[in-house]
């Protein structure tokens, strides 16, 4: 098996997500690639390719603003079991702090209509789209996506590559879930945690 870790990013990283990069448990042959651009769907669609000629069974994304505990590759691969696609759950940058998952989103002539859950449920759930913060998916996912569509996270009617990505792998049948149970922090102003975001709810 073999994964690449694929991290889009600027021209430098926080130095947060370097040691969490640096201790981050790897899984049998793992190679890591940072895609630098200001277009964040270009930079994926260039790691798509590479994880594609490199032969990845799997691609690991993580934004360069991004904390996560040393085991977070291998728990998420045991996540895998529940859906196709999973993420760890991460919170917006700014208050509220809203979670970066969504129990709903459709794409329409008039645009994105997507809603985020009022609270978060025990263990893993499934959602109709995430963030690109911290997810784990087979590489086959995205050859089909790229059969069906071309290139799979150019943006639909303007809404963010993520999104426009998740679903399009829906529409293919292609399950998503998120793994709450997996500590990531998002790195502000604060580093956004699920504490922090349970405690700007309570106010």
């Amino acid at each position: 098996m073999k994964v690449l870790i694929a991290v889009p990013c600027m021209d430098q990283v926080p130095a947060q997500f370097a040691q969490c990069l640096a201790t981050l448990g790897k899984v049998d042959k793992t190679i890591v690639a940072f895609q630098i651009g200001s277009l964040v769907y270009t930079s994926r669609n260039d790691l798509v390719q590479i994880a594609i000629k490199q032969g990845c069974d799997y691609i690991f994304w993580l934004d360069s603003d991004m904390m996560f505990p040393p085991d977070a590759l291998v728990r998420m691969f045991k996540s895998l079991e529940h859906g196709d696609i999973v993420s760890g759950l991460y919170f917006r940058r700014v208050a509220p702090f809203t979670p970066v998952v969504y129990d709903k989103l459709d794409i329409d002539d008039t645009g994105c209509h997507y809603t985020e859950p009022k609270d978060i449920p025990d263990g893993i759930f499934e959602v109709a789209g995430c963030g690109f913060g911290c997810v784990l998916m087979p590489t086959d996912i995205m050859l089909d996506v790229i059969e069906k569509y071309g290139s799979p996270f150019t943006p639909i009617n303007g809404i963010g590559e993520d999104l426009s990505f998740c679903w399009r792998a829906r529409q293919l049948g292609f399950k998503i879930v998120c793994d709450p149970d997996i500590p990531l922090g998002h790195v502000g102003h604060h580093v956004i945690t699920r504490e922090l975001y349970e405690a700007v709810k309570q106010r």
